[in-house]
């Protein structure tokens, strides 16, 4: 943009934040080109020394997804050292049931998040130091934290809704109201859910009925409120997508035509 000033001169006008702006959300990946360096990496000399290097630069570019597989290590790591009643009490005391709720709901929201049940959770690590570092390094840290908290704290809140209702109309025993429910399922189905703007046309599409058949038929055999809860994650981390993508396209829009001002 140029403005004249009193003299005739130019004078210079601020950038606004908006001519630097760049959102994620309007990036798809390039599926065959992820698949020729895939390749290339296959019929390379150094399969192994090219792994490793991956690998560190997809994990150097994903903190918060590192830090929270760490966590869940520590946490096992706690259980297993202290006798199973003590483990039994300190997962209830974490847990999302309606009884903790309703006494320490923010604490017991963010606490759930970061424990596990049963033995060493390799999987969930995994998922975490792959799929979730994936969507990190796509989204930026504090984008995919918004994502993740979003799915684990709506879907929880839902959830716990239900179940006060069901409890009060005698719908389900009583008993569910101190039931241990921790982990980090929910806001991990909200990031997948999310991942499928990532994707461009016929990829995404496909992704979102996967998800969308895989949890409903979820719902649909085991019926638990968990299951309940995981479709209504992926619900969430979809609309929050859409929220995102078309606040993203609207900012950047605008940023176009202050450049050609």
């Amino acid at each position: 943009m140029r403005v004249v000033g009193p003299a005739g001169e130019d004078v210079p006008v601020p950038a606004s934040v908006l001519t630097r702006y760049s959102s994620p959300w309007t990036r798809t990946v390039d599926i065959q080109a992820e698949l020729g360096v895939l390749r290339d990496w296959w019929h390379g000399p150094e399969r192994i020394s090219g792994a490793l290097r991956a690998a560190r630069h997809s994990l150097g570019g994903a903190p918060a997804s590192c830090a929270y597989a760490f966590t869940l290590f520590v946490t096992w790591w706690t259980l297993r050292g202290i006798s199973d009643h003590a483990g039994h009490k300190l997962i209830l005391s974490q847990s999302t049931n309606l009884h903790n709720m309703r006494r320490e709901p923010v604490q017991v929201l963010v606490a759930s998040a970061f424990w596990t049940e049963g033995g060493f959770p390799w999987m969930t690590i995994l998922e975490f130091l792959i799929v979730m570092a994936f969507a990190e390094r796509w989204l930026g840290t504090v984008r995919w934290i918004l994502v993740f908290a979003a799915g684990h704290v709506g879907a929880t809140l839902i959830v716990v809704t239900g179940i006060a209702y069901a409890v009060h109309h005698r719908l389900i025993p009583l008993k569910v109201v101190e039931a241990t429910d921790v982990g980090s399922s929910y806001g991990f189905s909200a990031v997948l859910a999310a991942l499928a703007f990532h994707l461009p046309g016929l990829a995404r599409i496909v992704w979102a009925v996967v998800l969308l058949v895989w949890f409903a038929l979820g719902v649909w055999r085991g019926r638990t409120f968990t299951d309940y809860g995981h479709l209504t994650a992926v619900l969430i981390g979809f609309a929050v997508g859409a929220i995102s993508l078309l606040l993203s396209r609207r900012l950047e829009s605008l940023r176009d035509r202050e450049r050609q001002a």
